[in-house]
């Protein structure tokens, strides 16, 4: 292999992990932020249910953007839609509340079933999102 070949694919590993972490780092912020409750503060004390429920929207996310990463044909690509599967992650929370209108108050009351039913449900969303995003 070349060596203009390895640096080249160097920096696309370096620009594309980077930008990742940026949008993984945008979601999980603006995750905590939509929600009425304090996941970090909630998970540092001991809840289950906010890490489980955390946990799956995270989970969701990457497999989304891993999806995007894997099929995307140019970082800013990539990045387009991984703003999406951010947008969609954010819409299986407000499925959630529809379904489930008291798991704002169940997840800090540490209601496990609530927290795995988000969890799951985010992660469901991720692994569909991700699927669209074969294109």
């Amino acid at each position: 292999m070349s060596e203009q070949l390895l640096t080249h694919g160097l920096l696309a590993f370096l620009s594309h992990i980077v930008a990742a972490l940026v949008l993984l780092a945008v979601f999980t912020v603006v995750y905590i932020r939509i929600t009425p409750y304090r996941e970090i503060e909630l998970i540092r004390a001991g809840n289950c249910a906010a890490a489980a429920s955390l946990a799956g929207a995270i989970l969701g996310y990457c497999t989304a953007l891993a999806s995007a990463i894997a099929n995307s044909v140019s970082l800013v690509d990539m990045c387009f839609w991984g703003v999406i599967a951010l947008v969609i992650q954010l819409l299986a929370f407000a499925v959630a509340r529809l379904l489930l209108p008291g798991i704002v108050s169940d997840i800090p009351d540490n209601k496990i079933a609530s927290g795995i039913f988000l969890g799951a449900l985010s992660l469901g969303f991720g692994m569909l999102n991700a699927a669209c995003m074969t294109y």
